[in-house]
């Protein structure tokens, strides 16, 4: 199969074929550009996997170029986190970092030329005025009184908004298009409003600041961008980017397409909404692990390779729809499935004793790292008298179905020996603490000389040799599929999105690094947390369980 039949298709791709198989373009120059207000999310990973995936499959460009033009909610820990995002994805932008702010100079100069074509004026009524003579869906606006200045007049006063000579909401620049159009776009926008805000990359230089619809067309141009990508919220404004580049004497003029955003279930998209939760402290930050933030999903042990794949799974469309949040995980749990090594842990620990394995003994034993890849070894597990098991994984009394532990009755502890239930002890409250066993010495690795069969097989620490651990078992953050739909977002946050256990690792983990996937014995895949974990006091965030529950919990 030739590289271009292996490349999944879309309506953009057919749109690129055809631009290059006519000529139209001789390459292929996309970007990727956010607005530095706060962390990309899994909806912008899409974009990113779009634009900087076709780049590489065309051999072309992408630019990363930062939409920086409202400096009151942009700063540069955003524009950090962002080139961060989109490294730990697997991109690299074309040349160095771009930002609209490289631009303001010839922004300004654009805005002038439709000034002298009699195509813009500068407004002095009210923000609340522009609003309501904009008109309605059924109803046309009606024309400013200030709409028809002079041109020599429009320029004095655009200068003096650039010289601070108005107050913030006293004057903007609007375009002079068509108040009567059935496209509320088209109905004279802003393009300048007055701002006196500190810019993260220009400091105090500007006191007014362009609007996005203008900024964004005119940057494409610039940069020679051949097919700008967005989504469909931003259907609409093609005509305003066609209009202004129409009519303003830019080097090229890009061709804007749109696709449907991406929304998950259990989850939200909007960063207004995001950044909700993280200023009313309703999660630990922007990388909290059950945010959808890609800072969040990779400190909770999600890989570049699982969120590409996803990406690839949903593919391109102009159909807006509800993704479930089982296909996100089913991405990594086939990615960790394959490469993540095999480790045992306890969660709910209650302790075993051998009484017929020596009390000062302790045995290494070699077990391996993956059951299906033996090419990724194997490592040392200490064993010893005592041992932490699963709460869970003993019972007094259990029927046939049940392969643990049950008093009087045998289990395998993996890697390890066959051992038998034969008393237990509780305390006052009568929780069982301790389990009294007897272990067979010439099971280490084979089955029971004389036939018989031991089916469970359990995983276990040694209480000795292990090491305590917190563990952070998340779910998804709200409680409903669609939260953006209730009429208070955050009244169905999910009370169990997180919880606390505390129990033992295997010694090896003192060593695994942050962010590193592992899957622990029948619990699920974790990693090693990356702001709070320590090799003194370890901390592994649950990634995704071994099976897909809320299923079963829905189907319920």
């Amino acid at each position: 199969m030739s590289e271009a039949e292996a490349r999944p298709s879309n309506f953009i791709r057919q749109i690129i074929d055809k631009d290059l198989a006519e000529g139209k373009h001789t390459s292929v120059h996309t970007r990727f550009p956010p607005e530095p207000n706060g962390y990309l999310h899994i909806g912008h990973a899409k974009s990113i996997c779009l634009n900087f995936g076709i780049a590489q499959d065309y051999q072309g460009q992408c630019n990363l170029r930062f939409d920086d033009t409202n400096p009151e909610k942009e700063n540069i820990e955003y524009v950090e986190s962002i080139k961060k995002d989109v490294n730990w994805l697997g991109f690299q932008w074309a040349g160095e970092v771009c930002y609209s702010s490289d631009y303001f100079d010839q922004l300004y100069r654009y805005a002038v030329e439709l000034i002298e074509k009699g195509l813009a004026y500068v407004e002095e009524l009210t923000p609340e005025q522009i609003r309501e003579y904009r008109g309605t869906l059924t109803q046309p606006g009606k024309e400013s009184p200030y709409r028809d200045r002079s041109v020599e007049e429009n320029l004095a006063l655009f200068e003096k908004m650039r010289s601070g000579g108005f107050q913030e909401g006293e004057a903007c620049l609007r375009a002079k298009i068509d108040m009567a159009s059935s496209f509320i776009v088209l109905r004279d926008p802003v393009l300048y409003r007055v701002r006196f805000a500190e810019h993260h990359q220009t400091g105090n230089q500007w006191c007014i600041y362009p609007m996005y619809d203008f900024t964004h067309c005119i940057s494409d141009a610039l940069e020679g961008i051949t097919h700008s990508l967005c989504t469909l919220e931003f259907q609409d404004n093609r005509r305003l980017y066609d209009w202004v580049l129409d009519n303003i004497t830019v080097p090229c003029h890009p061709r804007q397409y749109e696709f449907s955003r991406l929304n998950l279930e259990y989850t939200v998209m909007s960063k207004r909404k995001l950044n909700q939760l993280v200023s009313e402290q309703l999660v630990s930050g922007w990388d909290d692990p059950r945010m959808p933030t890609i800072s969040g999903l990779r400190r909770r042990g999600f890989t570049p390779a699982s969120i590409r794949e996803f990406c690839k799974r949903i593919g391109v469309t102009k159909q807006d729809n509800m993704i479930e949040f089982g296909s996100l995980e089913s991405c990594i749990r086939d990615d960790l499935n394959e490469n993540a090594p095999r480790a045992m842990a306890v969660l709910d620990p209650v302790k075993i004793v051998i009484e017929n394995y020596a009390a000062d003994t302790v045995e290494m034993l070699d077990v391996a790292n993956h059951p299906n890849q033996p090419e990724m070894g194997s490592r040392q597990v200490a064993f010893s008298r005592e041992v932490w098991i699963e709460r869970e994984d003993f019972r007094e009394e259990a029927n046939k179905k049940y392969k643990r532990l049950v008093l009087g009755k045998e289990v395998r502890l993996r890697g390890a020996y066959v051992i038998k239930a034969e008393r237990i002890e509780k305390d006052s409250a009568g929780e069982i603490t301790t389990i009294y066993c007897t272990y067979d010495p010439d099971t280490l690795g084979k089955n029971p000389a004389d036939g018989r069969k031991v089916k469970g097989v359990i995983h276990w620490v040694s209480v000795s040799q292990g090491v305590p651990a917190e563990f952070r078992l998340y779910d998804r953050l709200f409680s409903v599929a669609n939260p953006a739909a209730e009429e208070d977002f955050t009244q169905v946050l999910n009370p169990d999105s997180l919880i606390r256990k505390h129990g033992f690792v295997e010694a090896s983990l003192t060593e695994a690094q942050p962010e590193f996937g592992y899957q622990f014995e029948r619990l699920g895949y974790f990693c090693v947390d990356n702001r709070d974990s320590s090799p003194e006091s370890l901390v592994f965030n649950r990634t995704v369980g071994l099976r897909d529950t809320w299923a079963k919990i829905e189907a319920a």
